[in-house]
């Protein structure tokens, strides 16, 4: 590995697989590529150096115009279940540059997303859209804002060129920095190949790379899915906790390092109902909202069954193994999400009617149409919550019983509050003001709202008063929200 002046550290340990786990191939070049974001934060923990990236030569390598000293390109080959059909994919359009490994000795994925066709597009022109791309970056970053574990956005930078989808739009490529690509539709790939030795390549790789305690474990492969199902508990949990809808669930859209990836049609919750769907395309309700967790224990079930020529040399004894595994996985989420809304109502300890308490605020909340991040706002705040449900009896009977439930507790008021305040959002990346930033951006070059936005979004537990406009709920519309994946 060779420092360049520009901070550049590559790795290629994943170009150190069998070839079948990828493609090597350079990012096709672009006509004027421009730099419109620049993650500086970022960067300063990548070990980057920003005044270098910030120029031509830095947005010449966003683009994939210029290949950094160490990198080595290649896109990577996975599969996956979409809305529960098996199908081979691979990346279409991303080109994973390297590994950059940080001044912490830290290892992270920098890929190209929009970098041009590869074996693996199926038919696709490999190039994304500015508007989708300035989503990915905006709510990726507001989401590590948050404390939820995802993958982030470097740098976004326009083509100068044009990409067909309904209509012409202008071109954009996103650096995504990633602890990995690994999915579940990786494995899913090794397993479908039937080459055992591959996949154990692939197992040993993964948890060298993500959970080396894992190696010293009788069955290493055993607690390899055992860590990856803690790891996504935990995850699902803390995406319900902020209301956020993930949108396409798809296994190749599950990480083995448990970090959110690829924000297609995602969005936040208003109004608090479990069956909110964004995403234009599923029209079923498979990736609902309240169905996540299912969903979510669903792809960690393949997972496991790909792993099963690892797990035991008996198939019967290897299937009870994963299944035993797969069945807690639910009651680890269970337990994450309710100590996370425990911290909403500011509870501390715990008592067998916590569940009782928490379900009946949401159930008010669903039948009243109430607003989930504000009425916790509200809470928080001691302030009345904006909704037809603080007028209602029911409402006020559980304001008691809640009351009564902290007065149980020896935590005082001050640590009550400042625990609801670490644990609900003064602000979430509302999806009006979401469209409203990409709307200027892509239509009239104008970032000003982005920036703006991103800046608001940094702190969303501060509960300044500069944050109170980003509060407001959308003009009132008949015609529910709805998101596009953005290929």
């Amino acid at each position: 590995m060779t420092k360049t002046r520009d901070g550049w550290n590559f790795d290629n340990s994943y170009a150190r697989l069998p070839e079948a786990f990828f493609t090597l191939q350079n990012p096709t070049p672009v006509s004027a590529p421009k730099l419109v974001f620049f993650n500086d934060s970022l960067a300063a923990s990548l070990g980057l150096a920003a005044g270098e990236l910030k120029s031509e030569e830095g947005a010449a390598v966003f683009a994939g115009n210029r290949i950094p000293e160490g990198a080595s390109p290649l896109a990577q080959a996975y599969a996956g279940h979409q809305f529960g059909y098996f199908t081979m994919l691979g990346d279409g359009r991303a080109i994973l540059l390297g590994e950059q490994i940080t001044p912490d000795s830290d290892r992270f994925d920098i890929q190209l997303k929009g970098g041009g066709r590869t074996p693996y597009s199926r038919g696709g022109d490999g190039r994304a859209a500015l508007g989708p791309m300035l989503r990915e970056y905006l709510i990726s970053e507001a989401m590590h804002a948050l404390g939820i574990p995802t993958t982030r956005s470097l740098a976004v930078v326009t083509t100068g060129e044009q990409v067909i989808r309904e209509t012409m739009l202008p071109g954009a490529i996103l650096t995504r920095v990633a602890a990995s690509h690994i999915r579940v539709g990786t494995f899913q790939y090794a397993a479908g190949r039937g080459n055992v030795e591959d996949l154990r390549t692939l197992a040993n790789y993964t948890i060298k790379r993500h959970y080396p305690d894992c190696s010293e474990h009788e069955n290493p492969y055993l607690a390899l899915l055992r860590k990856t199902i803690q790891h996504q508990a935990a995850l699902v949990a803390k995406w319900q906790l902020v209301g956020f809808v993930h949108g396409v669930m798809n296994t190749d859209n599950m990480t083995i390092s448990g970090e959110t990836i690829d924000y297609g049609p995602c969005a936040f919750m208003d109004t608090y109902d479990p069956a909110t769907v964004f995403s234009s395309i599923d029209t079923e309700g498979r990736y609902a909202y309240g169905n996540q967790p299912y969903i979510a224990g669903w792809n960690l079930a393949r997972f496991a069954e790909s792993l099963l020529p690892l797990l035991h040399e008996n198939q019967k004894k290897a299937v009870e193994m994963a299944q035993e595994e797969i069945s807690g996985f639910m009651g680890l989420y269970e337990n994450h999400w309710l100590a996370g809304m425990r911290a909403k109502l500011g509870i501390f300890n715990a008592e067998d009617e916590d569940r009782t308490l928490i379900e009946g605020l949401l159930a008010l909340m669903h039948q009243y149409q109430a607003d989930y991040t504000n009425t916790f706002r509200a809470l928080t705040l001691h302030e009345s919550v904006d909704s037809p449900l603080a007028e209602t009896a029911e409402f006020s009977d559980w304001l008691k019983r809640w009351h009564a439930r902290l007065e149980r507790q020896q935590e005082t008021k001050i640590s009550v509050q400042q625990l609801m305040r670490r644990s609900n959002p003064a602000v979430i990346p509302r999806n009006h003001q979401v469209e409203e930033a990409l709307n200027a951006a892509v239509d009239r070059g104008d970032y000003n709202s982005m920036n703006r936005l991103l800046s608001i979004l940094a702190n969303p537990f501060a509960y300044s008063t500069e944050q109170t406009e980003y509060c407001m709920l959308p003009p009132q519309s008949n015609r529910p929200y709805r998101t596009f994946c953005g290929t």
